[in-house]
């Protein structure tokens, strides 16, 4: 039986509302119980002066195999989420084939069980083959694995689709995920529309493209009873729409990438196709919308996007090249650096974003250091000071704009299933 002992961290489990210095007992994969006395161990880790949280989780990952593994493989995504302190993540299903049968869903899991790096939970698509017209195999897809339910990163565009895919995910009661863009709207953009894509002379991404499908997919959760959660809300508007159905009890949830909380729009003035994201990079008005959202619990995640594009792609023109940064080695950073460290969310809210609050999206049993718990921890030093190198980074991919950036705060260590892994 493998015992780890890990020692005199800071342990900060927002499922408990447990935050304090103590020992932490690993056996056997799980949580065995605190304060234990460091004698008899096979393993002893020193985590003083750091904090040991529940392994992070993100909802929004892109691992692009099968089809794009010049971008991505299943094995170099999931080392890069391990080295960005998470121990599991949703794969979305805009591979080629799409994730719309029994057979892709067990591809997936079964090379990530090959891989051995962390925990990957399989986005069955809503729609056959992604393409919006007729409902994917639900039920088959559910048997197979599928946790939750999304044609993202395209939005469900089809509110009829949507209604139903709502009723019929209920019987296994699972989330549907989605992307909120109505593509009538944003078709053409490529950034932000607001005072700088018409200074730069670019076609805009107009905020109402992602209002409108906030609004009509709140609208249809509630009178459905349907699971919703909205992957990555980015506006002033969706942000208010949000907290007034949240405030009349419907069970919806939101997230927000990132990106939209330290980058504005501005920096598209470098032609640079690495601020190419959707949702766009927008105002700073906006910027200050999600963040009041994450304060106040509007907004129940913060997610990387990751979205990895093999250098080549990434150097077209700006209106050729394509959307995404990858996002799994950094987030952890810049939220410590960017949320915590200003004040906006304490260590506690913060990892709440990034632990529990996913976990319950999903309804799996992660995201918590209870005992009897799986054995995923991320032990973080907050004052490791390090610059982004996106050559060093475990993904196939480095399209990132934060190469050069310092940052505090990042993931030393991690355990899946009692495992270490980094």
């Amino acid at each position: 039986m493998s015992r780890i002992l890990i020692e005199n961290g800071r342990v900060i489990d927002p499922s408990q509302q447990l935050d304090r210095v103590m020992n932490l007992l690993v056996e056997n994969g799980r949580i065995a119980g605190y304060d234990a006395v460091a004698t008899g161990y096979e393993r002893v880790l020193s985590a003083a002066g750091k904090i040991v949280s529940p392994g992070l989780i993100d909802l929004h990952v892109q691992l692009r195999e099968p089809g794009r593994e010049e971008d991505e493989t299943i094995e170099s995504g999931t080392a890069a989420a391990v080295a960005g302190g998470f121990t599991s993540l949703v794969c979305l299903p805009n591979t080629e084939p799409p994730i719309d049968s029994q057979a892709s869903v067990e591809f997936i899991r079964q090379k990530a069980a090959r891989a051995g790096n962390c925990h990957v939970y399989v986005a069955g698509c809503v729609s056959k083959d992604r393409a919006g017209k007729e409902l994917a195999e639900i039920g088959s897809l559910v048997e197979a694995g599928a946790v939750a339910f999304t044609d993202a990163p395209r939005g469900i565009q089809n509110a009829e689709l949507l209604r139903r895919a709502f009723e019929y995910c209920l019987m296994f009661d699972k989330p549907i995920l989605n992307h909120p863009e109505v593509l009538e709207l944003s078709h053409d953009g490529v950034m932000h529309e607001g005072a700088v894509s018409m200074l730069l002379g670019l076609e805009g991404m107009p905020t109402e493209a992602e209002d409108v499908m906030t609004s009509r997919d709140l609208r249809l959760a509630e009178s459905t009873g349907g699971r919703l959660h909205l992957l990555n809300v980015s506006s002033q508007t969706s942000v208010d729409l949000v907290r007034r159905v949240k405030s009349r009890g419907v069970g919806v949830s939101a997230g927000v990438c990132m990106y939209n909380l330290v980058l504005t729009d501005e920096r598209l003035r470098t032609f640079d196709s690495n601020y190419k994201v959707d949702p766009p990079l927008r105002s700073q008005e906006h910027v200050e919308a999600c963040l009041q959202g994450l304060k106040d619990g509007t907004l129940d995640v913060i997610s990387c996007a990751h979205a990895p594009r093999a250098s080549e792609k990434k150097m077209l023109e700006l209106d050729q090249a394509p959307f995404g940064m990858v996002g799994l080695e950094t987030l952890l950073g810049l939220v410590a650096t960017h949320v915590v460290r200003p004040g906006h969310l304490d260590w506690m809210q913060a990892l709440e974003k990034l632990t529990v609050n996913p976990a319950r999206v999903l309804g799996i049993p992660k995201g918590t250091l209870q005992i009897g718990a799986d054995a995923d921890i991320t032990i973080i030093d907050p004052d490791a000071t390090w610059t982004v190198d996106p050559t060093q980074f475990r993904s196939k991919s480095s399209n990132t704009p934060f190469g050069g950036w310092t940052l505090q705060g990042r993931a030393v260590q991690v355990l899946v299933g009692g495992e270490p892994r980094l």
